[in-house]
């Protein structure tokens, strides 16, 4: 049987707020944007 991963990763203090308030609300440079709007009319225009 596979021994389970530990990760070792805890969060504490403002580091944990500060992850959370990302997780919340994620913010993506100008590129990234670019690319996920790329991404949604190229799968809006797909015909099989």
């Amino acid at each position: 049987m596979a021994k389970p991963i530990e990760l070792g990763l805890t969060l504490s203090g403002s580091d944990a707020r500060r992850f959370n308030k990302y997780m919340r609300h994620p913010t993506y440079p100008k590129k990234a944007r670019e690319m996920l709007k790329n991404a949604a009319k190229r799968a809006e225009y797909k015909t099989d």
